[in-house]
């Protein structure tokens, strides 16, 4: 799969799943939903109920930036269709106040129009696009 197939592919997809990891390098695993605009991917904290709006995802890239987001597709009838996009980056953490943040919140928006962003919001600029397909 070439990077330009891998970002369609991902830039189609419905959920991803956001890697991150502390400080000392432990993983962290989480479904987001999210938005691509050109070369970088953003997700927000949303009005889902949370323990708190302060999430480990968060925390995480601030103390490590390097993330890796992947998508998939999967045909238990078909394996032949079988697919994943990565995307590899930098993430940043955004003030909901800060431009950038509030273009990622209408995208995000348009996207999912349930959705409503009420924190920061990650922005993940991708340094690579990959994928697998069958």
């Amino acid at each position: 799969m070439t990077a330009a197939e891998a970002r369609a592919r991902f830039a189609a997809a419905r959920v991803a799943r956001l890697a991150t990891a502390d400080a000392a390098g432990r993983p962290h695993l989480v479904p987001i939903a999210f938005a691509v605009a050109g070369d970088t991917i953003y997700s927000a904290v949303d009005a889902k109920p949370k323990r708190t709006r302060a999430l480990r995802r968060l925390a995480n890239v601030r103390a490590n930036p390097a993330v890796s987001l992947l998508v998939d597709h999967w045909d238990e009838e078909d394996w032949s269709r079988l697919w994943w996009a990565r995307a590899d980056g930098r993430g940043r953490v955004l003030d909901p106040a800060d431009g950038e943040a509030r273009r990622a919140v209408e995208l995000l928006r348009e996207r999912y129009p349930r959705q409503r962003a009420e924190g920061e919001v990650l922005a993940v600029t991708v340094e690579r696009w990959s994928g697998w397909t069958a």
